[in-house]
């Protein structure tokens, strides 16, 4: 079978790497449960910035949000790797921008994700995913935001969302948590 994944809070905690980044780099302490209940993917609110500046700071962390010691969600890694040992085929879709792309890959690899060459995709938007997800033949693709799979919805891929804070209220089937994956497909 063929497995589809984003990286970025579907594999990856980077949302909430980042809020601890801001943290520190803002010099506040806000509570690390103003981070769970945020309804939206944008983290600056709670640190009392506006949209601009909320853009401004992402734009210029992002250096740190993407490269540092960002973790994986529990069993992300073992998950993927146990596919790919089950002799299916893994592919990363993620809209990190071209520049980051290579770095990215590399940075995957060095936290024990499963690469291959031509199976990692990255530099477009999220609308643009979908082609790219479509072209692969897909069964499965696990993403955490919800207007992704709604746009998938009529093609033939088991969809999953990655749970979290802002896409609860979505109907598509969800990972909590990252040992569920396997039995889920196996079913």
């Amino acid at each position: 079978m063929r497995f589809g994944f984003d990286i970025d809070d579907t594999l990856i905690n980077l949302r909430e790497h980042a809020f601890q980044l801001y943290k520190t780099k803002l010099n506040k302490e806000v509570p690390i449960e103003e981070f769970h209940k945020l309804q939206r993917v944008e983290i600056h609110e709670p640190f009392g910035l506006s949209e601009e500046e909320g853009n401004k700071m992402w734009k210029s962390s992002l250096e740190e949000i993407y490269f540092t010691d960002c973790p994986a969600f529990p069993g992300a890694v073992e998950t993927v790797n146990r596919l790919v040992e089950l002799g299916h085929e893994v592919f990363y879709i993620t809209a990190r921008p071209k520049k980051h792309g290579e770095r990215t890959k590399q940075w995957m690899i060095e936290q024990g994700f499963p690469i291959h060459t031509g199976h990692f995709f990255y530099g477009m938007e999220d609308h643009e995913k979908i082609h790219i997800i479509k072209d692969l033949h897909l069964d499965y693709y696990v993403d955490d935001k919800p207007a992704i799979l709604e746009t998938l919805s009529k093609e033939p891929i088991k969809l999953y969302l990655k749970d979290q804070s802002y896409n609860r209220d979505s109907r598509f089937d969800r990972i909590v948590d990252w040992m569920e994956f396997l039995p889920i497909i196996n079913e």
